[in-house]
């Protein structure tokens, strides 16, 4: 799916948001710059969290708790190896359990191989301008085309 902008962006993540359950797992992938951080805001605000989403590259993960549903955003980028993604993944995912959080995944490539039923979006930069979105629900039908 084309998205053009960032209005649309966000747009496609409050859409999303709305097919969400607590303890749903989304793993979101893409270059850097391509709007991850963005298109949780979207989540965010059909949620109805009012808290403002900023990227959590430095603390590894940031928990929003004022919506419908807690949303806890994890951001894998700076972990090296496989053990320290899976010990926060698994962290996170105890917590998320708990408190029956939607958890979204930035950067998840080194945990992927040990999650189930998981949510699947991958951004990519379209050829002139705008970013291609492929939405994959848990029983890995695509989605929003």
């Amino acid at each position: 799916m084309f998205v053009e902008n960032l209005k649309e962006t966000l747009n496609l993540g409050k859409k999303l948001s709305h097919k969400l359950n607590p303890q749903s797992i989304i793993l979101l992938k893409g270059p850097i710059g391509a709007g991850k951080t963005s298109f949780v805001q979207g989540i965010a605000k059909g949620l109805s969290i009012s808290e403002d989403i900023t990227s959590p590259t430095f603390a590894l993960s940031h928990h929003y708790n004022s919506g419908k549903i807690p949303l806890i955003h994890l951001d894998l980028y700076r972990l090296g190896n496989v053990s320290s993604a899976k010990e926060v993944f698994f962290s996170e995912e105890e917590e998320a359990i708990q408190r029956q959080a939607i958890l979204v995944i930035e950067w998840p490539e080194l945990i992927e191989p040990v999650i189930d039923n998981f949510w699947k979006i991958e951004i990519s930069y379209a050829k002139d301008y705008g970013r291609n979105y492929e939405i994959r629900d848990p029983k890995n039908l695509l989605t929003f085309s």
